[in-house]
């Protein structure tokens, strides 16, 4: 349990959200390990000081990092937001001639490939040992550690750039990692960080993305207390529809550029909808009851008619849902993955087996979609199946992502 925020230091947590006692999401089993996991609270609570949502309690980053099963190449749709992400820099900001990137929590190299392809010199610091094989053998030169303030040290030289996509809010060491981003930014250089916007979380009802390794929620007031407190400064952002509304946040050196008219939108939108109010956030925690009732509805409904539901997609955040619905082989019968590296497996808490889209030997009467922020994708691919009658139930629709 922590004792105080993990952004401001205050000591006046107020609890908001509590899904139970839970397996660390990305622990897919083998079938030897099936009944072995462990379990751990998962409760939000919101600092009543600098109102950051996080969660009150910490699984070790040893436990849950050394050896991640999560692959960011694996979809279209995220490679394609790195791209984009890749290009929007490089054409807005001008920089020396030798331009460099560093990408924090680099994965499988997605975001740095597309940097390499504009000429930027770029590195990655990641501490899974699987993905950094797959980057390295991809020509991503790529350091297995955590980052921190140390390893920054160690790198010991500046960048153009620094990349965080989808890190953010993994951070154990939150202050340290912030610093040795500040260390290592070169004067006038564009820290990147991508996160996952809470405000789009509350209104999309996708309290899935709430899990063990997400110890933070950032909405754009939030977050620029945490930069701030570290001598960095937000300038402009934009929120992303990728993963169900993100923020593409660009920070810097204090002074360096000015605050642009959409940042300042995004303070006014969260201002007038409260969305850093603990009143929100209970709401919150009422409409998730409501959609497990109807989901578990529907999935009875499926169940009893006869139709056989298969699981698309075994997303880490799908195991928050599957759990605190209690949603086990008796309503989905098996997760449906593209990914190699989880064939085999079992979910963690309610041991779904994994099969391998491309082995399968028919499909479902209904698919429930539990990688819906890949939405759009994932009924393009399967024009044919929706054809022939084959239901996909969407647990998650995500709203527009615009500032209102």
């Amino acid at each position: 349990m922590i004792s105080c925020c993990r952004v401001c230091d205050a000591t006046d947590l107020v609890p908001a959200i509590d899904l139970g006692m839970q397996p660390w999401c990305n622990n897919f089993l083998k079938a030897d390990e099936v009944g072995h996991e462990s379990f751990y609270p998962l409760r939000v609570v919101i600092c009543a000081s600098c109102r950051t949502a996080q969660l009150d309690y910490t699984v070790p980053k040893e436990v849950m990092f050394a050896d991640h099963t999560y692959l960011s190449g694996i979809t279209r749709t995220l490679a394609e937001h790195f791209s984009a992400v890749a290009a929007d820099v490089d054409s807005r900001f001008e920089f020396r001639r030798d331009k460099s990137v560093l990408d924090i929590g680099s994965n499988d190299g997605t975001q740095l490939r597309f940097y390499k392809e504009l000429g930027y010199e770029v590195l990655g610091v990641d501490p899974s040992l699987t993905a950094v094989r797959i980057a390295k053998d991809a020509g991503i030169p790529t350091l297995r550690a955590f980052f921190n303030l140390d390893t920054a040290r160690s790198i010991g030289r500046s960048f153009d750039v620094v990349n965080a996509a989808g890190v953010f809010f993994h951070l154990e060491e939150l202050h340290s990692v912030t610093e040795g981003i500040r260390e290592l930014l070169a004067k006038d250089g564009v820290f990147v960080v991508q996160f996952l916007y809470m405000r789009s979380i509350i209104e999309n009802v996708a309290f899935d993305q709430i899990y063990h390794e997400h110890l933070l929620y950032y909405n754009v007031a939030t977050i620029d207390v945490l930069l701030n407190r570290h001598g960095l400064s937000l300038f402009d952002a934009y929120v992303s529809p990728i993963h169900g509304g993100s923020v593409i946040a660009f920070a810097g050196h204090p002074g360096v550029r000015p605050r642009s008219a959409r940042l300042e939108q995004l303070f006014a939108a969260e201002a007038r909808g409260d969305m850093n109010e603990v009143a929100t956030y209970r709401q919150f925690a009422r409409r998730i009851e409501s959609v497990k009732e109807r989901d578990l509805s529907l999935l009875r409904g499926a169940r009893d008619s006869g139709k056989q539901v298969f699981g698309y997609g075994a997303p880490a955040k799908g195991n928050t849902l599957l759990n605190f619905f209690d949603i086990g082989t008796d309503l989905v019968k098996c997760l449906v993955e593209k990914n190699e590296l989880r064939r085999g497996l079992y979910s963690p808490g309610m041991h779904i087996p994994i099969v391998l889209e491309r082995e399968l030997p028919a499909p479902p009467d209904v698919y429930y979609v539990l990688a819906w922020n890949f939405r759009d994708e994932i009924l393009a691919n399967n024009r044919e199946l929706l054809r022939k009658g084959v239901e996909f139930l969407f647990p998650v629709t995500p709203m527009a992502a615009v500032a209102r």
